[in-house]
Parts: C-alpha cells; sequence; structure tokens
C-alpha cells in the first residue's frame, strides 16, 4: 500500500541569478508567467527562451476559455521543456500544457481524452500558498460546465519544483494574505483527511505550525517586518502541498469552487469563507477523533483555550484577512440550494477526503451558517 510520494524533485534559490545558473532556459523552453513578473525577474538574464505572457489572454483564476486561446498561440512552437513562473492560474495552465492532446478541454477534464505527458516541466511558485508546484492537480473553472473542475493524474507531475525567495518579497498584501491562508487550508485538510498517513501529517503539522507562528510574529511587530518571515512560509507551502497530494483536500476546497467560480472570489479568500465554518460542523459531529489532535495543536500554537480555537485562529487570520459572510459575495438563498447539488454532483474527488462523511444536508447548514 502507498503511504507517501514526493514526485517533483525540490530545488531552493535565494535568487533568481542562481535558478538560471543551474537550469539554462533557452530555446527549447517555454516560460509561461506575467508580464510583470518577467520584466521585473528576469528579462535582465536575455533569455533564448519563447515567452508566453499570461495576463495577456485573461485575469483571475485559469478558465477554458483562457487555456484555448494560449494553446492556439504555442501550438506550433517547438518546445520540450515548460517553465511556469508565477501563481496558481500559470501553474494550472503549464500543467494542462505538458499533456499532449488536451482539447475539447470539457473531455479531458471529464477524463474522455487520455492524459499523455510529452513535455517537462519545471514549475517557480510566486506566491506562498497554492503548493501546486509539488502536486497533480490542476484546477480550471470550466465556463462551459459553469463550475470548477480538478484534473488529478501523475502526467501532471513537474519534474522539478523551484523555490526562489526574492519572488515572493514584494507580493501585494492581498495575494500575500490569501496565498498563507490558502496553504493554511491545505495543511489543515491533509490533516484531517482519512488518507493522511503519519508521513504525510509530519509535513501537515509542520505547515501549520510554521504558518501561524510566522502570522503570530508578522502581527505582533507590524506587516512593514514581514520579509524575514516569508522564507519559512513559502517551504511551508510547499510542505502542505506535499501533504495534501498525498492525502488529499476536502470540502473546504469543494464548497469553495462553486462560490468562487460564480462571484469571481480569489481562491484563497473563498477559502477563507469556508474553513471555521467546516472545522466547526466537523468539531459538533466529531469532536474526539483526529480533530482534536489538531485543536490541541492550535491551541498549543496560539496560545487559546480548545473552547475558543476557532474564535482565535480567526482573529488571528482576520488581521489578514477580513472574513466576509456569503451574502455579501452577492450569494442568495437559492445559491444555497444550487451550490449544495453541485458540490454533491461535481466535487466527489474533494468530498470522499471529509473528515466526516458530509451528505447534501450537511452541506447545506454548512452554507447556511454562513450565508
Amino acid at each position: 500500500m502507498k503511504e507517501f510520494l514526493i514526485e517533483p524533485k525540490i530545488c531552493l534559490f535565494e535568487k533568481c541569478k542562481d535558478f538560471i545558473e543551474v537550469f539554462h532556459p533557452n530555446e527549447k523552453d517555454l516560460i509561461i508567467t506575467t508580464e510583470f513578473l518577467y520584466k521585473s525577474y528576469f528579462e535582465k538574464f536575455n533569455l533564448s527562451s519563447n515567452i508566453i505572457y499570461q495576463d495577456k489572454y485573461g485575469t483571475g483564476e485559469p478558465t477554458d476559455e483562457m487555456i484555448e486561446k494560449i494553446y492556439k498561440d504555442i501550438e506550433a512552437l517547438n518546445f520540450q521543456r515548460i517553465i511556469a513562473i508565477g501563481g496558481g492560474t500559470i501553474i494550472d495552465i503549464a500543467k494542462i500544457f505538458v499533456l499532449k492532446n488536451i482539447l475539447p478541454l470539457s473531455d479531458l477534464f471529464e477524463k474522455k481524452i487520455l492524459s499523455v505527458k510529452d513535455k517537462k516541466l519545471i514549475i517557480i511558485p510566486t506566491t506562498c500558498g497554492t503548493g501546486s508546484e509539488v502536486t497533480n492537480i490542476s484546477i480550471v473553472n470550466l465556463l462551459s460546465k459553469n463550475t470548477k473542475m480538478g484534473l488529478a493524474t501523475s502526467e501532471l507531475f513537474a519534474e522539478h519544483a523551484v523555490l526562489i525567495t526574492e519572488l515572493v518579497l514584494n507580493l501585494p498584501h492581498y495575494v500575500f494574505s490569501t496565498s498563507t491562508i490558502d496553504a493554511l487550508v491545505h495543511a489543515v485538510e491533509s490533516a484531517l483527511s482519512p488518507k493522511a498517513t503519519d508521513y504525510s501529517k509530519l509535513f501537515s503539522y509542520e505547515a501549520i505550525r510554521k504558518i501561524l507562528i510566522s502570522l503570530k510574529k508578522i502581527k505582533e511587530e507590524g506587516l512593514e517586518n514581514r520579509a524575514k518571515y516569508l522564507h519559512d512560509i513559502l517551504i511551508a507551502s510547499n510542505m502542505a502541498g506535499i501533504a495534501f497530494s498525498n492525502a488529499g483536500c476536502g470540502a473546504v476546497h469543494a464548497m469553495s469552487y462553486p462560490l468562487g467560480s460564480k462571484f469571481h472570489v480569489a481562491h484563497g479568500e473563498s477559502n477563507y469563507a469556508l474553513f471555521t465554518g467546516v472545522l466547526k460542523y466537523y468539531n459538533l459531529k466529531n469532536p474526539n477523533g483526529h480533530i482534536l489532535s489538531l485543536n490541541q495543536k492550535i491551541t498549543e500554537i496560539l496560545d487559546c483555550s480548545l473552547e475558543n480555537v476557532y474564535d482565535s485562529l480567526e482573529n488571528l487570520l482576520n488581521y489578514f484577512l477580513q472574513k466576509k459572510k456569503l451574502s455579501e459575495y452577492g450569494m442568495t438563498e437559492k445559491d444555497i440550494e444550487d451550490f449544495s447539488n453541485i458540490v454533491i454532483e461535481k466535487q466527489q474527488r474533494l468530498m470522499a477526503n471529509n473528515y466526516i462523511f458530509l451528505e447534501k444536508d450537511d452541506v447545506y447548514k454548512i452554507y447556511k451558517t454562513l450565508y
């Protein structure tokens, strides 16, 4: 029985020039990034690689329309490696392009098209949250299906996951906050997953510890002093990615997808909108299982009581990103019913990883409580 897997080789550099000296990007590479990132960090190296600026094709999270437009422009290019430099959107797009046949995209995600890899992949994250550099999952908003879907297959693993501290030093506050909270959710959900093992939990709990301690210190010292903690948060994000690539994420992600898809809410923010609500429901239904260990570890870090663990967690996270009611995003009573159906019908890949089994009525109650 498979207990644990780390597929990509993980490399850590302080500066972009260190990466260039080791990996030697050349004309046989396709770099997918944003114009700002490339001009800020890589243009000075005069690379001969093919360059695609993802932001020329749309903003926000990846959609089938965005991917199909980019595909038309790269189809004729001759390249052997893809180097993805960016956040979750760029990484999810780059993973798709390592496959030989991807159109129509809805067929690929519904596994009507066989995933065949014919390119190598190097992923360089520029946020401290997705963990996607070490996973075999690509999440895309399929506008044609009116929902987000995930494709999980071993062909999507990168050959190398490259962490460069320089790239996260100047993150905008909102991007830093949403991505870091996203990493925390990855770590927590993977720790509670029934697929978690002793090995994956080592990564889950160390990621939780690093993130919460770093956020506590930033809150105490002020946002202007966050730079010295970004190295630890970047590594914690990677650890959380390793944990959830083995154990999976659950209801927080599953329930956030319809919210993010319909109202264009950033992934980390939509996760936070559901995060403690799902934990409270888990705790209500089965307080003495693995969630008790999770709660105890969080209370030790936050120096709070078990009774106040979720309030204390929210108090810390709200310093970085204020939690909103679901209705503040535009969600209606009808959406509660519709979203509940979508979660049950479309997100069983994630719902299989829940701490406790959740039926449609449970999902509805969580949405209703947070509405």
